[in-house]
C-alpha cells in the first residue's frame, strides 16, 4: 500500500533516517523542519499521514497536532507522534491533543510501518465516505454535514475480552468510572456471540488471554457482518511486537501496552469511539441523502448521473494526490437475445444478479454503477491498470463460471461479459476516461466477447490471461 507521509522534525539527521526507511518501504515521503512549515504543507497538499516530533522550537508537536485536528478539512488526518518522551503523561497529552498514536524512540521499524499502513487504510475508508457525502451535498441532498467534533466519545458500549478476571475487572471499573458501559468475557466464543447479538462501540482484546488466540478472534470479528466496522483495541505485552504487528495488519485499530495506564486507556478509547461515531454519521448522512434520483431502481446500484458526478471528484483527487485511478466498463454479452427469448422479466433478473455479483467482488470503496441498459461501470480509486485488469479477470471468470438460475426459466442461463479498462491521466476529463473504457470494451466484443481489454492494449484471449495478467490482490 502506497501513501504520502509527512515527516516533521527539526533535527535533519532524524528526518533523513525516517525518510530513508519509509522510502525503502515504497512510501512517498515529504518533510518539514518546523511546525509552521508542516501546517503550510498540510494546508496546500494534505498527506495521508503525519509523523510528528514533539520537541521542536517555536511550536511543539502538541500544538501542531491540536491545530491539525481543529481544522475540519484535516481533522481526520492521522497523526503519529514519534518522540524521545516516554512518560505516560506525555502519551496521554499527545492522545488528548488528537494524535492517533504516540511512539517512543527508538521505534521498532516493523511496528512503525504496520502502524502507518493500518492508519492509512482507515483514512482511505474515511476519505471515501467524506467524498461520497460531498458528492451528495453537490446535489443539495444533505441537510447536515457530519463533524468529528460533534461527539465527545462518552457513554460508549465496550466489550472486553480478557481471560484474567482480575485484569478484566480493573479495565471494566476504569471504563465505568469514565462514564462508559463495559462488559467483560473470558473467551473468543463468548466475544463472537456478544458481537452478533449486541451493538458495541469498541472491542478490546487481550492477546495474552489464556489459550485463546486473540489474533484469530480479530480475524473473525472483521469477517462477521455485525462487527466488521467496530474498532478493535489490542492489549499487548511490551515484548510481543510480532503479534502486535500481525494484529494491525489483520485490522486492529489501536493498541495498549501493559501495564495499562488508566488515563491512556481512557484517551485511546475516546479517540476510537469518536472516530467510529463520526464514520457512522457519515454513513447515515450518505444513506439518508440517497434517493431514486441517484440510484437505479432495478439493480439498486448508483445511476449514471451520480456516477458521473462522483467520477469528477475522483479525477480531481487523482490530479492532486498523484495516485492512480482506473475505470472498468463492461457489457453483458448477447443480452438482447435473453430478452427476446425469455422475456424482459428474466432479463431484469439477470441484471439484478450481475449487479449483486459485481458488488460482492470489488472493494468496499470501489463504486459500482449501472451505466445504462446492460452496461455497468466500476470506479476504482488508488488502482493501477495492472491491478484493475486482474480484478476484471477475476470478475469475468466468476460470472462465466456460475450459470444464473431464474425462476420460470427452463434452463440455467450462461452469461458472460466483455470488459474495458482505462486508467486516468492528469490531463483526462471524466468523459475522456469513460470514452476510452468504452472503446476498450468494444475491442473485447470485437475480439470474441467474454474477455478483458485495457485501453491501448491488444485483445487478450482469456486462455492466456494467467500468463499476462498481474495476480489479483
Amino acid at each position: 500500500m502506497s501513501a504520502r507521509v509527512l515527516v516533521v522534525d527539526d533535527v535533519p539527521a532524524n528526518v533523513r533516517l525516517l525518510e530513508a526507511k519509509l522510502t525503502a518501504e515504497y512510501f512517498d515521503v515529504v518533510t518539514a523542519s518546523s511546525g509552521e512549515e508542516a501546517l503550510t504543507l498540510i494546508a496546500t497538499n494534505p498527506p495521508d499521514i503525519v509523523l510528528l516530533d514533539v520537541m521542536m522550537p517555536q511550536m511543539d508537536g502538541f500544538e501542531v497536532c491540536t491545530r491539525i485536528k481543529r481544522e475540519p478539512r484535516t481533522a481526520h488526518l492521522p497523526v503519529v507522534m514519534v518522540t524521545a518522551l516516554s512518560d505516560s503523561s506525555d502519551r496521554v497529552r499527545g492522545l488528548e491533543a488528537g494524535a492517533d498514536d504516540f511512539l517512543t524512540k527508538p521505534v521498532n521499524d516493523l511496528a512503525l510501518f504496520a502502524r502507518v499502513r493500518s492508519l492509512v487504510r482507515l483514512k482511505m475508508i474515511m476519505d471515501e465516505w467524506r467524498l461520497r457525502e460531498e458528492t451528495c451535498g453537490q446535489f443539495d441532498l444533505l441537510s447536515t454535514t457530519a463533524s468529528l467534533d460533534a461527539d465527545d466519545g462518552s457513554n460508549a458500549r465496550i466489550l472486553i475480552v480478557e481471560k484474567n478476571a482480575i485484569a478484566a475487572g480493573k479495565i471494566v471499573e476504569t471504563l465505568k468510572e469514565a462514564g462508559h458501559r463495559a462488559v467483560a468475557v473470558g473467551s473468543s466464543a463468548a466475544a463472537l456471540d456478544h458481537g452478533r447479538t449486541e451493538p458495541f462501540d469498541l472491542i478490546a482484546i487481550s492477546l495474552t488471554s489464556g489459550n485463546d488466540d486473540g489474533l484469530r478472534l480479530c480475524s473473525h470479528l472483521r469477517s462477521q457482518d455485525e462487527t466488521r466496522q467496530v474498532p478493535i483495541l489490542l492489549i499487548v505485552d511490551e515484548s510481543d511486537t510480532a503479534r502486535l504487528i500481525k494484529g494491525l495488519d489483520i485490522g486492529a485499530n489501536d493498541y495498549l501496552v501493559k501495564p495499562i495506564d488508566r488515563n491512556e486507556l481512557i484517551a485511546r478509547v475516546r479517540t476510537q469511539v469518536r472516530r467510529r461515531r463520526y464514520q457512522d454519521r457519515l454513513r447515515a448522512n450518505y444513506e439518508r441523502s440517497l434517493s431514486l434520483a441517484l440510484t437505479d431502481s432495478l439493480t439498486g446500484l448508483y445511476n449514471r448521473r451520480y456516477m458521473t458526478r462522483h467520477l469528477e471528484a475522483l479525477v480531481q483527487r487523482m490530479r492532486e494526490s498523484g495516485k492512480p485511478l482506473s475505470v472498468m466498463l463492461f457489457d453483458i454479452d448477447r443480452f438482447k437475445a435473453i430478452n427476446d427469448t425469455y422475456g424482459h422479466p428474466v432479463g431484469d433478473e439477470v441484471l439484478r444478479r450481475i449487479a449483486q455479483c459485481v458488488t460482492a467482488n470489488v472493494r468496499s470503496f470501489d463504486m459500482v454503477a449501472r451505466f445504462g441498459g446492460e452496461e455497468f461501470v466500476v470506479l476504482m480509486p488508488d488502482t493501477s491498470t495492472e491491478v484493475a485488469v486482474g480484478v476484471a479477470e477475476r470478475l469475468r471468470d466468476r460470472i462465466a463460471a456460475e450459470p444464473i438460475v431464474v425462476p420460470g426459466c427452463p434452463d440455467p442461463l450462461q452469461v458472460t461479459v466483455s470488459i474495458g479498462i482505462a486508467a486516468a491521466s492528469p490531463l483526462d476529463r471524466p468523459d475522456d476516461l469513460l470514452r476510452r473504457a468504452d472503446a476498450a470494451m468494444y475491442k473485447a466484443k470485437a475480439g470474441g466477447r467474454n474477455r478483458t481489454v485495457a485501453a491501448g492494449s491488444p485483445v487478450q484471449d482469456p486462455s492466456q490471461a494467467s500468463a499476462t495478467v498481474q495476480p489479483v490482490r
